[in-house]
């Protein structure tokens, strides 16, 4: 696979791997044995760049990519292990307890994921939400304090605003900004892109699929089990909002048909095509799935289909949010 530099010096795979939903969130719990072999024939495949978080789980999927990914990355030194803070977990409870990190104690979360990753040094530390309270220059204080320690390579940030990135990387350079993108979400596009273009920073788009809207593999009778499906919470998975929203889909099929790929592949090729520093990290359990996400690497789209599609999706009103409103009330956008 091609490969891409986030920031000045952080070289991955054109396209990573998310791993979130390798512990659970979109629909039980996957066997972990079964998750350990995917994240290493993701390896094999060409992806050298994986997403995880300490909130994840909590702490069973940094658990689970350092697993998967302790040997090879002994063996190659090309492989990328981007892992966040945020939210305070109870060591014994292994919960999350609803208070945000402070400065102070992200030392101890950074002990906590490395010894869990199996390494001695984090590659990409994100903030994964912007604490309301705290000014992000306290917090790219201490991640700076973490790189002189040798403990982190580099800092990112997640669902940052622009003025925030700004802030932030007059303290501590950010070699990336993670936030959702896709053809249904371009909110980043209204100022995010244009600072990261501006500093040099790489952006990485999670749920660069819709959550696996985009795919075209949800239809409208689609439903999600409460509490096993994130997406059972999310407005615009509502049965009567997908019903409304296939329009989207019909259009990435449209484009998908005439290309010989698939829907998913040309939303994925789409977001290749903005930037030469954009990487999204679509996730999946799914090895066919993973093939064909892979594959979108090789997906080429002309300049006059790339801006069709920029401007039909732009045209269609998108029904419902993409978080409940206290979810969306986390971010800093």
């Amino acid at each position: 696979m091609d490969t891409r530099i986030l920031g000045h010096d952080l070289t991955v795979s054109a396209i990573g791997l998310g791993c979130m939903t390798t512990t659970g969130g979109y629909g039980g719990t996957p066997d972990r044995h079964e998750m350990v072999a995917h994240v290493r024939s993701a390896v094999d495949l060409g992806v050298t760049f994986f997403d995880t978080a300490e909130v994840y789980g909590p702490h069973e999927n940094e658990e689970l990519v350092g697993e998967a990914l302790r040997q090879v990355r002994a063996q190659r030194d090309d492989v990328v292990v981007a892992t966040k803070f945020a939210q305070h977990i109870d060591p014994v409870e292994r919960t999350a307890t609803g208070r945000m990190l402070r400065p102070d104690e992200l030392a101890t979360a950074a002990e906590g994921s490395l010894r869990r990753l199996g390494t001695d040094v984090i590659d990409l530390y994100y903030q994964h939400r912007v604490h309301p309270d705290i000014a992000i220059e306290e917090f790219a204080g201490a991640v700076k304090d973490l790189i002189t320690a040798g403990k982190v390579k580099r800092y990112g940030l997640s669902e940052a605003a622009a003025d925030t990135i700004v802030r932030a990387h007059a303290v501590q350079p950010v070699t990336a900004v993670q936030s959702e993108y896709s053809l249904w979400w371009r909110r980043p596009e209204e100022g995010v892109l244009a600072v990261c273009d501006e500093l040099g920073i790489g952006f990485v788009p999670f749920s660069p699929l819709g959550k696996g809207f985009l795919t075209g593999s949800i239809t409208a009778g689609t439903s999600f089990t409460e509490g096993a499906d994130l997406r059972a919470s999310i407005p615009r998975f509502a049965p009567e909002a997908q019903q409304q929203n296939q329009v989207v889909v019909e259009l990435v099929r449209g484009f998908a048909t005439a290309k010989g790929c698939t829907p998913g592949q040309v939303a994925l090729a789409w977001l290749l095509a903005q930037r030469s520093w954009i990487v999204p990290i679509p996730g999946t359990t799914n090895p066919a799935r993973l093939r064909e996400n892979v594959g979108a690497a090789e997906v080429v789209l002309t300049q006059d289909e790339i801006d069709r599609l920029s401007r039909e999706s732009a045209a269609i009103q998108i029904e419902g949010g993409r978080y409940p409103d206290w979810l969306e009330a986390q971010t800093n956008l």
